[in-house]
């Protein structure tokens, strides 16, 4: 598997574990879904906006490499969050809609990247305005494994409210060598 087929996979997996846990996350009532849980961002609805937020961010980065994904241009009309805990969307099933919407867009710009693109840099300012460059595919990674991270906390606390959500392993999604 190369660079850009590992990317794919990890844009689907990204798509199929937000698919399970929302999921399992509107099987709670609203209120359980708000409950302050003690949590870095508080509840599940919390943690899931946190992701939706840190994908958006990166994504409008990404959609400022010089190579201009077309995949990537329906972000002009998304505003940049103000930051890493804004609550973009307070009803669970808002928050679905727009991370369809996203995770379908995250699939297309995986495919579309080129091996000559992930060996280049991408110029960008963090949440802070500082500055930097970095390789673009270590960025990728970045991006899916900020995803993981925080995919696991969630699934933590559904788990925690007494829902489970079921097999969370990549492992499930790689194909069998023949």
């Amino acid at each position: 598997m190369n660079r850009n087929e590992h990317l794919c996979l990890l844009a689907h997996y990204n798509q199929w574990m937000n698919a399970k846990l929302y999921q399992a996350a509107m099987t709670l009532p609203d209120a359980q879904v708000a409950l302050e849980r003690q949590a870095f961002f508080g509840s599940i609805l919390g943690t899931l906006n946190h992701l939706l937020v840190g994908d958006t961010l990166w994504l409008k980065r990404f959609a400022q490499h010089p190579s201009q994904h077309p995949a990537l241009a329906p972000l002009q009309q998304v505003a940049n969050p103000q930051d890493l805990k804004t609550l973009l969307y307070p009803d669970i099933r808002q928050l679905w809609q727009q991370r369809q919407w996203l995770d379908q867009l995250i699939l297309d710009f995986s495919q579309s990247l080129s091996a000559a693109e992930l060996d280049s840099s991408l110029p960008y300012h963090n949440t802070q305005g500082v500055a930097a460059e970095r390789n673009l595919f270590a960025l990728l990674v970045h991006f899916f494994n900020h995803q993981t991270h925080h995919r696991g906390q969630a699934s933590t606390l559904l788990s925690q409210a007494g829902v489970d959500i079921g097999s969370t392993d990549l492992l499930a999604l790689i194909p069998n060598v023949p």
